[in-house]
């Protein structure tokens, strides 16, 4: 199944989380935080201006994006994987 968001919102699948610390130690699943970074799956048409034009967004597909941790409350599952809906201003940065 695929999915489109409406609008200036996106769709991120987050990465993996760490398994183990930084000092190599192996993290139970109670202990491990949620990455804030993800590849962008799917992107709106854009933001609806006051004047009624639309401003295509700054991400596209396949971007590696950093976002906030409690960013994107909204969370799908498709085809058994978890998706993150969320807006183009919930968005820091691009990771080139």
């Amino acid at each position: 199944m695929k999915i489109r968001p409406l609008y200036d919102r996106v769709v991120v699948r987050r990465k993996e989380e760490e398994e183990t610390s930084a000092g190599g130690i192996v993290l139970p699943g109670s202990a491990k935080e949620k990455p804030n970074q993800g590849e962008v799956i799917s992107v709106g048409d854009g933001k609806v201006l006051d004047n009624g034009e639309i401003r295509p967004l700054a991400v596209k597909v396949g971007d590696t994006v950093v976002f906030g941790q409690y960013a994107g409350s909204n969370t799908i599952e498709v085809d058994g994987e978890e998706l993150i809906i969320m807006g183009e201003s919930e968005i820091f940065a691009v990771v080139d």
